[in-house]
């Protein structure tokens, strides 16, 4: 059978997927051009994943919090939960439910046919930033888009830079695919990863100086004239405006503070420009308070040396709106950010929280603020998941879900361009979001025929808006959307180094930089190589809990390796065991991200600051948080 990964990973593989006396088999679609035929780590432990006995069966319900859950069948458990709707619309207004659902699972149907009835209630909406907002907003700014290059378009490139991103662990099959067509790969990070290890160069920079070091870079590729001149008169505006911007960088400014010494940023100019570099943008380091600005800055570098959109970022290749049916609304929705859902809790906005594809109890920064509001407050929190979740734990109603082996879906990619095919192998537990959906609108005596479609029948309408089928598709598993011709959507219509986007949004119209100070040290939370945010943690339990320290950080505060040590801020604190490591700099502690807190009873976003970056469509800080470390 045609599988597809659903993580919310960039690679999106394609996998053939077999029953074996009742045990799943996987393995990577061996004819697909850019997974190619294997899996990563956390792919070739799927099976295990599916077969886990922790898996959820049958509905759990409550009162209140406070009690046991109780097993129910799920006639039972969707009556209370249409019942419940009924009441908080009619006692507070559809605005007080909000929907919450992100990218646990990226099948098109499972991901947003859920939403239909959400519109068709007229509920409030989660606007979605907590994970590359700044980004998108910063190459709109620059490009009028953030879909960027076709990876299979590296074949004709020399140069990959990996800016703040861990490809080895994060875009394995983007890794092997550079190293496939025999590209020179540089790494730009604050910490030296595993794709650092395996790169030619590394530029270790010190934390939020992307934004310098980028506009340095710069500096010198104009001021040297080493740019595309044909490229940049047709195809750049503000390019006059951005040479004077670019005489107020000092050099030995940029070396001092992002740590690179002067002959390296140089070395860096000229070799790019000679081998016009594509740049994987990563997402890490623009969940910051200075994100946004880093991205902008980095961004113009691959329009100076003549690519048209030189940088990897985000791909959106086909239409999925119809899968939504926001077209069902009578009204326009109100957005809830999604990093401020303790906020809007606690100002008594939010009454009924339904909760799918998604661990906010995990996942989300300040956890400590986001579990009191949700106690204290008059929620009621239904979750629909494979397992018991540290958010199910926090729910008055937790329904089973089943896994994307069990039901019929498609998907697409935020890095390649081939729309995948997903059949259901067999069925285990649980039903799909789209299932539950039809269900509730069954139970809220809802008339409307597009809460009922099938998933067939959305598939087929999705593919039919983008001009592919569905028989395509079951040929061999995958098909490849191709590009149209590409315009820059900006109001000059050029890539803007002069942003008039931003400058309507109250922002400098070029990048800046703005030095951030914290108290103590940074702390940043980057993914661990097998999870993906919080998922697999409960399944595969191969995780890493340590506190990442430099040997000259550790030795100020007496913190020896395999020491005890307590981490704290004003948003919480958390116990581990501190590894010295030269890897990171001074400055800096690393803990990897959303491990699941019933399990390890913590996690760093106990710590992590819960700021939105407002001129960036109130993008996510995480890293943008300072903690101080001593020893227990």
């Amino acid at each position: 059978m045609f599988s597809v990964c659903m993580r919310d990973c960039y690679d999106t593989c394609a996998i053939i997927s077999e029953l074996r006396e009742g045990k799943l088999f996987v393995r990577g679609n061996p004819e697909h051009p850019v997974t190619r035929g294997f899996l990563c780590p956390k792919g070739a432990l799927m099976p295990k994943w599916f077969h886990s006995e922790e898996r959820l069966k049958k509905p759990l319900m409550r009162e209140t919090l406070k009690d046991e859950f109780r097993e129910a069948e799920w006639e039972e458990a969707i009556k209370s939960v249409a019942d419940k709707l009924r009441e908080t619309i009619d006692e507070y207004g559809s605005e007080s439910v909000l929907v919450y659902n992100y990218a646990g699972d990226r099948g098109v149907v499972n991901y947003a046919f859920p939403l239909r009835l959400f519109h068709y209630l007229n509920t409030a909406m989660l606007d979605y930033g907590i994970c590359d907002r700044a980004g998108q907003e910063a190459l709109r700014d620059v490009y009028g888009t953030a879909v960027g290059m076709d990876p299979e378009e590296l074949k004709n490139q020399k140069l990959i830079v990996y800016w703040g991103i861990n490809a080895f662990w994060t875009n394995l099959h983007g890794f092997m695919l550079a190293k496939k067509y025999n590209l020179e790969k540089w790494v730009v990070d604050v910490v030296k990863t595993e794709t650092a290890k395996r790169s030619e160069k590394f530029f270790q920079i010190r934390p939020n100086t992307d934004a310098l070091f980028a506009l340095g870079i710069a500096k010198i590729i104009v001021e040297n004239e080493l740019y595309d001149k044909d490229f940049v008169r047709e195809n750049v505006y503000g390019f006059e405006e951005f040479t004077e911007y670019l005489k107020k960088i000092d050099l030995d400014f940029v070396s001092e503070e992002t740590g690179i010494e002067k002959d390296r940023i140089e070395e860096f100019a000229f070799e790019y420009s000679e081998k016009r570099g594509v740049i994987h943008i990563g997402y890490g380091f623009q969940r910051s308070l200075n994100g946004g600005e880093a991205v902008r800055a980095i961004s113009v570098l691959p329009a100076l040396v003549g690519h048209k959109f030189g940088f990897i970022y985000d791909m959106k290749t086909i239409d999925k709106s119809y899968a939504e049916g926001a077209f069902l609304r009578t009204k326009p929705a109100k957005s809830i950010p999604q990093v401020k859902l303790a906020e809007y809790i606690e100002n008594g906005e939010i009454k009924f929280l339904y909760i799918y594809n998604a661990n906010p109890l995990a996942s989300l920064p300040n956890q400590n603020r986001l579990r009191s509001a949700i106690i204290e407050n008059d929620v009621f929190v239904v979750t629909h998941d494979i397992f018991l979740t540290d958010t199910a734990l926090y729910s008055h109603v937790v329904l089973p879900a089943n896994t994307f082996f069990e039901r019929l879906d498609i998907a697409d990619s935020y890095y390649h361009r081939y729309v995948a095919l997903n059949e259901p192998v067999t069925r285990l537990y649980g039903k799909s979001n789209s299932e539950v959906t039809r269900m509730l609108a069954k139970a809220l005596d809802i008339k409307n025929p597009y809460l009922y479609e099938s998933d067939e029948e959305v598939i087929k309408k999705v593919l039919e808006i983008n001009g592919l089928s569905l028989d395509e598709l079951k040929k061999k598993g995958f098909v490849k959307v191709e590009a149209k011709e590409r315009k820059y959507d900006t109001p000059s219509g050029k890539i803007e180094f002069y942003s008039q986007r931003a400058l309507k949004r109250g922002l400098s119209p070029f990048p800046e930089y703005k030095p951030l100070k914290g108290k103590g040290l940074q702390l940043l939370s980057p993914t661990w190589k097998l999870t993906i945010t919080s998922q697999y943690h409960n399944t595969y339990n191969i995780i890493d809990p340590h506190l990442y320290i430099n040997p000259k950080d550790a030795k100020v505060r007496g913190i020896k390796e395999n020491d005890e040590v307590e981490v704290f801020n004003e948003y919480g604190k958390i116990k581990t065991v501190a590894k010295i490591s030269k890897d990171v700099p001074e400055g800096v502690v690393v803990l990897y991200k959303a491990f699941w807190v019933r399990l390890l009873g913590w996690n760093v976003n106990f710590l992590t600051t819960d700021e939105t970056v407002e001129g960036y469509g109130n993008a996510s800080a995480f890293h943008s948080t300072w903690v101080e470390v001593r020893k227990v």
